[in-house]
């Protein structure tokens, strides 16, 4: 099997607008300057339901080759790492994603796949937007993430999707500001999510892949260095009633992500992280390193989030 490099490029995507979220998020004292304004209508909440629809496809691609006893070893060392995690950085959701993988995604597999995981995941995420949204969105959204990989749309719908989603954004997000209702600001996040996902692959080019791939297929690493450069950087990002010194360090961290991801994957197959997390998964040591000579641009083996 090969890498599928729109979804590589997608999850980096995802990374670069988490980065971003989480470090405006973590500021205190917000106020109602046009930077948060603009962060809270535009952005937030709009990337993590795209890194959630690629995890549920990750679970359907990892299932291809492996056993779901080898699935379950992936999901408890993926708890670990999150426990590490949240150490230093409280809102970690690592834990989250392997504990809703194991209680949902695991015995979800068992179904009958495409629309009946397509149904349950909406009737799930329905019922997370009526009790609040936030993390228990994340289950219904694995589950739809499932059932599109099964599904496979085809990319005609790729255009009509992205206009229905983002005017579906614009109305919600216009209703929200008037009704300040958090289940309305739920839906619109969603919406503006899907809208965010289609016109990405509408607009996706070689070179703006050959920048958000490594991001992504570096996607543990990178969400994991990022929210470390959140925690030491926040004395700054608070001293500044701006906001736009959030812009600066995720715009930084994000670009240098890049650099070191291309860096990195020009030597070894997987990032650090993902090495560590695919050795443990495994109970052995995972050859990384790249033979001499092999095309780094070819897409490689292992089309999870690795």
């Amino acid at each position: 099997m090969t890498r599928i490099r729109e979804l590589d490029a997608l999850r980096g995507f995802a990374v670069g607008g988490i980065m971003l979220v989480n470090t405006w998020q973590h500021v205190e004292n917000k106020t109602d300057n046009g930077l948060d304004l603009t962060m809270e209508a535009l952005f937030q909440s709009r990337f993590y339901p795209i890194f959630s629809l690629l995890f549920g496809i990750s679970f359907m691609l990892f299932l291809r080759g492996n056993s779901r006893w080898a699935l379950l070893s992936r999901l408890f060392w993926l708890f670990c790492l999150g426990l590490v995690q949240h150490r230093f950085y409280e809102g970690e959701v690592l834990t989250d994603y392997a504990f809703y993988g194991a209680a949902v995604l695991l015995p979800a597999s068992f179904m009958a796949p495409g629309w009946p995981q397509l149904l349950l995941g909406a009737a799930a995420i329905a019922w997370a937007l009526m009790v609040g949204g936030g993390p228990l969105l994340i289950p219904g959204l694995f589950l739809v993430g499932m059932a599109l990989w099964e599904l496979r749309p085809p990319r005609t719908l790729l255009l009509p999707g992205f206009a229905a989603a983002a005017v579906v954004t614009a109305l919600l997000t216009y209703s929200w500001s008037t009704t300040n209702e958090w289940i309305v600001y739920s839906t619109a996040a969603l919406a503006g999510a899907a809208a965010y996902a289609l016109g990405l692959l509408l607009l996706l080019r070689p070179w703006l892949s050959a920048v958000l791939e490594p991001l992504g297929r570096m996607a543990l690493t990178n969400y994991v260095s990022g929210t470390a450069v959140i925690v030491l950087t926040g004395p700054l990002a608070n001293a500044d009633p701006t906001r736009w010194s959030v812009v600066a360090v995720a715009a930084v961290t994000v670009g240098v992500q890049v650099l070191v991801s291309r860096w990195w994957l020009a030597r070894f197959q997987y990032g650090p992280l993902e090495w560590i997390w695919r050795c443990l998964t495994r109970f052995r040591v995972v050859p990384n390193r790249l033979e001499s000579g092999r095309d780094h641009n070819r897409p490689l083996p292992d089309p999870g989030v690795s």
